[in-house]
């Protein structure tokens, strides 16, 4: 992938991978256009980035997604990459059943509803471009879930199972699609200083850039790349060490 001359969306794009990606790829010559839910985070991040274009949308809603593509294609027709990368990560004790289903349900809607639904909304600009890209960030807990995360594992995981299926449909199109696989990252992710053990997230987008340059459809780094290519023993004695 030529970093240069694109015109790219990146969904939770005003902290954390997405915000690293988008200074990447603004860095290299393209045209990036940022959404998130906070329009003071946003803001705030333009301030930084004169040049960057944001959109205020929460992607976990139907509407919304809508709304943002409608607005994407009448200002950027000339878009070719999407990154769907927002996601919420959520800690829980499944037997603690008095929680509110409305809270699953809105980490399903982030993580697996969101990038389908805005795959599709975008998929007809998309496949008009000579060359395009759907680049959708999943998890190396994908693979390997964490107990104590089941429901964003679970999201991760079949969004992966997706990128598969929609790699195959697309296969003889000018649209390319790519999974970006981090592992735990030092993000908020999940809360402030619950991924202090991660990875430097500079160290993790060099990995990401490097990979998006070589051409590679998955692009994993340390654990998560370790996951993507283990045999299913190797993943069942990963899942026994992060669970103990």
């Amino acid at each position: 992938m030529n970093l240069a001359g694109n015109t790219i969306l990146i969904t939770g794009g005003a902290s954390g991978i997405g915000l690293e990606l988008a200074e990447r790829f603004l860095q290299a010559g393209s045209t990036v256009i940022i959404c998130g839910r906070r329009a003071e985070k946003l803001e705030e991040v333009k301030q930084k980035y004169l040049k960057l274009h944001t959109r205020v949308c929460d992607v976990g809603l139907e509407t919304d997604r809508v709304a943002l593509a409608e607005w994407v294609k009448n200002e950027f027709p000339e878009i070719n990459v999407l990154v769907n990368n927002a996601g919420i990560q959520r800690r829980q004790a499944l037997t603690q059943t008095d929680e509110p289903w409305s809270l699953h349900q809105a980490e399903i809607a982030i993580n697996l509803e969101a990038p389908i639904h805005l795959a599709l909304l975008f998929l007809p600009q998309l496949q008009s471009q000579q060359l395009s890209y759907i680049i959708n960030v999943t998890s190396g807990l994908a693979f390997s879930p964490l107990a104590d995360a089941a429901v964003y594992s679970a999201t991760k995981a079949a969004l992966h199972s997706f990128t598969l299926s929609l790699r195959h449909q697309l296969a003889k199109t000018s649209v390319q699609v790519l999974e970006i696989i981090p592992p735990a990252v030092q993000t908020d992710l999940g809360g402030a200083g619950l991924h202090t053990f991660g990875v430097p997230l500079a160290d993790f987008t060099n990995g990401v850039i490097a990979g998006l340059e070589k051409g590679d459809l998955e692009i994993g780094f340390g654990f998560s790349e370790q996951s993507r290519k283990a045999s299913r023993p190797e993943l069942d004695e990963i899942f026994k060490r992060m669970n103990q």
